[in-house]
């Protein structure tokens, strides 16, 4: 299995405990998140994110519509937290979530580890479809997020 990664950081003019607090409440990633993958959370309010946390949602992915089952495996407050999909397209998906005072602000990084089914196939969707939709969803994100906390925002993608 081939693991990929993607890694962004972005720093936000705001106290940590503000970003902390916007990011973990799980109905604030359907504003982060673009309108193309469809993203609704089915898990019903009110949702305690902690570790063992879960959340079920549904998206599409080229179309094709996926149901998705997420657990917090780590949870930090407020420096960070890790989910995993326990259900859902991908083979692995681990997303840690950091957050570090940085200056007059707070530096987040994401960081996620990946890797598709189907051997060869799952590597060539990789290559053709998965790695730029990943991009333009993190890039939509990073824009998102510079719209709700405004000025002075920067980024770099790794």
């Amino acid at each position: 299995m081939t693991v990929f990664e993607l890694a962004r950081e972005q720093w936000i003019p705001e106290p940590i405990e503000a970003v902390f607090a916007f990011f973990s409440d799980a109905w604030n990633l359907e504003a982060i998140t673009p309108r193309w993958v469809h993203f609704r959370i089915h898990t019903p309010r009110p949702l305690e994110l902690r570790a063992g946390a879960r959340i079920e949602y549904e998206l599409r992915l080229a179309g094709v519509p996926f149901a998705w089952r997420t657990r917090f495996t780590s949870w930090d407050p407020p420096h960070g937290f890790v989910d995993v999909q326990e259900h859902g397209p991908y083979a692995l998906w681990e997303h840690t979530h950091r957050f570090a005072p940085c200056g007059d602000g707070v530096l987040m990084e994401d960081h996620v580890r990946y890797a598709l089914p189907f051997g060869p196939l799952g590597a060539l969707a990789h290559a053709v479809a998965v790695r730029p939709a990943l991009a333009a969803i993190f890039d939509f994100r990073f824009a998102a997020i510079r719209a709700r906390f405004g000025r002075g925002l920067a980024e770099r993608a790794a």
